[in-house]
């Protein structure tokens, strides 16, 4: 069977996003020479930008900026084969970024760009063992290996990309009318559901960040990342997998966003937490583990789902979050207006440097929670990052994706697809 690395091995690699700075001083990569970047074919609607812009509401803010910025990004980070490209990282691929270009394409209508990304995916992110294919997730890093070839470079799995990846195929098949995309998620589902959920005391099932043998430490231990659950993309699932109790993990995901904030004094989430199943006690990681507990960049990303799950399905679990936990970053905000990226569980800046992606992700929550900050953040700090398409670095693949996630107004997707 499989062989996986220690957490301590593959910290690094299955979060995925801990690492990136969206002020990083690098300069940015030219795509090596065997894989030239091209701008990705499209047809119908999504020709150009213009098309791209007939397919948001008219009263959709930021309107022209959103058509813009996706054509822009096709054109610097998609491969004319539908390879998204992390040029801050050795110019890899993750199931991360292929999932956000998938999620990206439904949301804002551009069919072409998502066959070709599922496409490159299927084909080159297929989890294997002895050449034959053991599950229907995808291997989350792909890119140049030791021998200079190109290929998987780690076959573990990172749920939150295939939940992503999932949620965008459910939407798709409704969009687009395309069974085909409906039933390669349901076999996703299967296997999401069995390699990345756990039952535990009392029969609670929780969503884990990868596999099983990285993240289940000991009998009694789970690592679980804040961040990765999804709770509006749960209840799409449970809409199309009635065999599994996918609402499940919409308890426990609440349960575990609220109890672990205790662990913070000022009551943000943590990248990364430590539950005890048989004390049902939240703790921070240990010193030595390269994943840490801290409020940084994989943290971000709780503000958007949650804010995803109160706009799309009302939830009064997430809307009581987003009021509860924003609070720390509220005052520091009405008081100096700027966040530090990262910040500690005592509520201690940790850098100087700000991020935008924090910005754009905690813009989301504010539309819902405070309108006046999310407009402040808009204009103080996300719109002056954004120039000829790009926000801030050319090379800053995870910006791009969490800057136009979070400006993308929830409620300009049809409802007919969240049904």
């Amino acid at each position: 069977m499989w062989h996986f690395p220690k957490v301590a091995a593959i910290a690094c690699l299955i979060g995925l996003s801990a690492c990136v700075s969206s002020y990083s001083a690098a300069n940015p990569k030219t795509p090596d020479e065997q894989i030239p970047v091209a701008n990705v074919p499209t047809e119908g609607s999504s020709q150009n930008p213009t098309g791209l812009l007939a397919d948001l509401p008219e009263s959709t803010p930021n309107r022209e900026l959103l058509a813009q910025s996706w054509d822009s990004y096709r054109q610097r980070f998609i491969q004319s084969d539908g390879r998204v490209i992390d040029y801050e990282a050795s110019d890899r691929s993750t199931s991360e970024g292929q999932a956000y270009a998938l999620l990206r394409a439904v949301l804002i209508n551009d069919p072409a760009t998502f066959a070709l990304t599922l496409n490159w995916s299927e084909n080159n992110l297929q989890r294997q063992v002895g050449g034959k294919p053991t599950d229907s997730l995808w291997a989350w890093k792909w890119g140049r290996k030791e021998d200079g070839n190109w290929g998987v470079i780690d076959s573990n799995f990172a749920s939150d990309g295939d939940i992503d990846a999932i949620t965008a195929l459910i939407l798709a098949s409704r969009r687009w009318h395309q069974p085909k995309y409906l039933e390669l998620a349901k076999l996703k589902l299967q296997d999401l559901w069995n390699l990345s959920t756990i039952s535990k005391t009392q029969g609670k099932r929780y969503l884990l960040p990868g596999p099983v043998a990285a993240f289940v430490p000991d009998a009694s231990t789970l690592y679980l990342n804040p961040s990765y659950f999804a709770p509006y993309a749960f209840r799409i699932f449970a809409q199309v997998d009635p065999q599994h109790d996918w609402l499940s993990l919409v308890d426990s995901s609440y349960q575990v966003l609220e109890d672990s904030a205790n662990l913070s004094k000022v009551g943000l989430p943590s990248d990364w937490v430590a539950l005890n199943t048989k004390t049902g006690q939240y703790q921070t990681l240990p010193a030595s583990s390269t994943l840490k507990s801290l409020y940084s960049f994989d943290s971000y990303r709780v503000w958007w789902r949650l804010s995803l799950d109160a706009a799309w399905f009302n939830s009064p679990q997430a809307q009581r979050y987003l009021v509860t936990s924003t609070q720390h970053l509220q005052k520091l905000w009405s008081k100096q207006s700027r966040l530090p990226a990262r910040i500690d569980l005592q509520g201690k800046p940790l850098v100087d440097y700000e991020a935008t992606s924090q910005y754009a992700m905690l813009y989301a929550a504010m539309q819902l929670v405070e309108p006046a900050i999310a407009q402040e953040l808009l204009v103080k700090k996300i719109l002056p990052q954004y120039k000829q398409g790009i926000w801030g670095d050319q090379s800053a693949y995870y910006t791009q994706n969490l800057a136009w996630l979070g400006l993308l107004p929830p409620k300009t997707i049809p409802q007919r697809l969240l049904k």
